[in-house]
């Protein structure tokens, strides 16, 4: 098999017998003093247990089921916080990008730029992140195969970017239902690329509650130890104090008090298969 290359993200090493990278952080900015709260509550979590942490969060929610969905804050103010986390925190940020002229203010302040899964074939919008020089994290899409993610690294590869991470979170199952086959870890990790689970939006329901996503959140816990025990480079998870009045995707989310719990099972499933 094709060895993983690892990727720097800030001070971190990604991939291969480093440690796991965790993307955590609430779906999108809901206020820009609540960010910085669970930044910094987040950051002491991983101070607590030895974490690579890599703070999320959405600037925009451009995919939302309904056009009267809560989306954030935009562009500018959302990046102005991101800023204050980064400079408050210490921490790598990371963030959605949809659009081709959001890379490279972004680039900026965010360490990662995310590439979300509908968007993952939109080659000029991967190709200006790739041009930023950041890493670029982009999600498989629902619709894609994972070794249809080797074209994917290519592009970056094509303008000079070799920091890609790959991120699987499911495959469309019908309707309105995602299934993880966790063979897509190892097949993705074929490119070389580090590649992460995010155990969260892979238990979606697309638009299962009318004008929002649903979601099966006690899954979240079975799917994220599962994809460590299959060899992933780093774990997506999104949290929140109090995911049942989230503004956007809380039925994916972990509550913030039951973190702590299963990132310690995670890293007792690394500890074994590692050994």
């Amino acid at each position: 098999m094709t060895a993983v290359v690892p990727v720097r993200v800030g001070e971190y090493a990604v991939g291969g017998p480093n440690p796991l990278l965790w993307v955590l952080g609430p779906c999108v900015i809901e206020g820009h003093d609540f960010t910085l709260r669970l930044a910094d509550h987040l950051k002491g979590l991983a101070a607590r247990l030895g974490l690579n942490l890599v703070f999320k969060a959405s600037f925009d929610k451009a995919n939302r089921t309904s056009g009267k969905s809560f989306r954030g804050p935009g562009l500018q103010e959302g990046l102005k916080t991101l800023d204050a986390v980064r400079r408050a925190t210490g921490l790598p940020v990371t963030t959605d990008i949809h659009e081709c002229h959001q890379a490279a203010p972004a680039a900026e302040v965010c360490e990662v730029l995310q590439v979300p899964a509908f968007l993952a074939r939109q080659t000029d919008l991967i190709e200006a992140c790739g041009r930023t020089g950041k890493v670029v994290n982009v999600k498989k899409g629902q619709f894609m195969a994972p070794w249809d993610m080797r074209n994917v690294v290519a592009k970056l590869a094509e303008v000079g970017n070799r920091r890609a991470l790959l991120t699987e979170r499911g495959t469309t199952f019908g309707y309105g239902l995602l299934v993880n086959d966790l063979r897509a870890i190892p097949w993705m990790q074929e490119t070389a690329a580090p590649v992460i689970f995010d155990a969260t939006h892979s238990v979606q329901k697309p638009g299962a509650l009318g004008d929002r996503t649903g979601g099966i959140r006690e899954m979240i816990p079975v799917l994220a130890r599962a994809a460590v025990a299959a060899g992933c480079d780093g774990l997506f998870l999104e949290t929140h104090p109090d995911p049942d009045a989230a503004q956007s995707d809380g039925p994916n989310a972990v509550p913030l008090d039951q973190l702590p719990d299963l990132i310690g099972r995670c890293l007792r499933v690394r500890e074994a298969v590692s050994a």
